[in-house]
């Protein structure tokens, strides 16, 4: 909902609001904020909130430090972990040069513009994320360990999942901040969980993702947990995936969906350094449901991307690379461009692979691509991509592949 300043002041005044957090995402996509008074909102909206970029990853160095945050009203919403009396609010934000020039590491305001650029080719996407996490116990001086909360598998119920009362009390949470989760369930691993999402349009589900990680981490915290996000936080079990849900819809009602998944095969390797951006990324895959080759095929869980039995508005596709640690703004911008690429050259859909990846031999595995084996490797295909070069700013680019440079 677009509120204009006054509203918000008022809304402040009438709802005790002493604090507003103004916040925003590194490269990475880990949020940051900072807490202004109301009384600073005339100049938030106005100037924008100072904030030193030499000390954020991704911003830039010392000599051009000094950059602003510039509020997104739409994204009021009241933090209900916090105080009823003396309330704290959250706003998201633009990040911006003294001139009003978005910097080019700011991955929301690249998704934002993106959104416009399929608006403008007659295209809408929509995203929904599958988000897993693990719940670990504390040791006796609060710090992480790696012990699961519980011993329980997929979808079992109490008391084996014990889990069953964090994730409610994060669904109830979301839900109080406006976010509607989908479904949640214990997944495969012991203390391991997932929380789904419905379809939403790409900034609003980056943005929901990015608080859904907050979320977790304190509701995890309030019982006396930790949650790990980690793509692999157990060796030897299920890792941590955030799948993504898509679909693109043309305003001239043609099917699109075969262009943007030919869109998306064509770009992957490149772009699997932004979807799986930890050396940790690269022990996921090829086990446990997470996929290694590059190929597609309907309702196949050993594929890269998945086409799941659905009609009319759940029509769908599932990219099941991605991990948890990935910036949601960045990976549905890649998306978006990569099929849009698809469209405009008509990109042939390759043949669905309609195999077990799992348990084919390695004579029929050996005829598909794979992803990048390492961190390195993904690096490697990201700074040869003509297709990133063309399309990310410079900053955000140099960032995800600086070991290289």
């Amino acid at each position: 909902m677009q509120y204009s300043v006054e509203e918000i002041k008022q809304y402040a005044a009438e709802e005790d609001v002493k604090f507003i957090r103004m916040a925003f995402c590194d490269a990475a996509g880990r949020q940051k904020n900072i807490a202004i008074m109301p009384e600073e909102l005339d100049r938030a909206f106005r100037y924008g909130i100072a904030i030193d970029g030499s000390a954020i990853p991704g911003f830039g160095g010392e000599v051009h430090s000094d950059l602003l945050l510039r509020p997104d009203p739409s994204t009021l919403c009241v933090l209900p972990w916090r105080p009823e009396h003396g309330r704290v609010v959250r706003m998201f934000c633009a990040v911006t040069q003294p001139d009003g020039t978005v910097i080019g590491a700011d991955a929301r305001s690249l998704l934002k513009k993106t959104v416009e650029d399929a608006k403008k080719a007659g295209l809408t996407f929509a995203f929904g994320t599958e988000m897993e996490f693990y719940l670990f116990r504390l040791d006796e001086d609060g710090e992480p360990t790696k012990i699961p909360y519980d011993r329980a598998g997929y979808m079992d119920i109490a008391p084996a999942d014990k889990g069953e009362n964090v994730r409610r009390e994060v669904c109830l949470t979301l839900e109080r901040m406006g976010i509607r989760p989908e479904s949640s369930h214990h997944e495969e691993g012991p203390g391991q969980n997932e929380i789904d999402f419905r379809y939403a349009d790409p900034v609003t589900a980056a943005d929901n993702a990015v608080t859904f990680r907050a979320a977790v981490d304190t509701v995890a915290a309030r019982n006396g947990l930790y949650a790990d996000f980690g793509p692999k936080p157990l060796a030897d079990k299920a890792g941590n995936g955030m799948h993504i849900n898509f679909s693109a819809v043309s305003e001239d009602k043609r099917d699109v969906m075969p262009q943007v998944l030919a869109g998306v095969l064509a770009h992957v390797e490149a772009m699997t350094a932004f979807l799986n951006p930890t050396e940790e990324s690269y022990r996921r895959f090829g086990s446990w449901k997470a996929p290694g080759y590059l190929s597609w095929s309907a309702e196949n869980r050993s594929q890269l991307i998945r086409v799941p039995a659905a009609e009319g508005e759940y029509r769908r596709a599932e990219l099941r690379s991605p991990d948890p640690l990935c910036n949601p703004y960045l990976a549905f911008a890649l998306l978006i461009h990569a099929g849009l690429d698809g469209i405009k050259k008509n990109l042939p859909l390759p043949e669905a692979a309609d195999i077990n990846f799992f348990t084919a031999p390695e004579s029929v595995k050996s005829k598909f691509r794979t992803l990048p084996g390492t961190l390195f490797a993904a690096k490697v295909a990201a700074a040869e991509s003509r297709f990133l070069a063309e399309l990310l700013p410079e900053a955000l680019l140099r960032s995800y592949t600086k070991i290289l440079l």
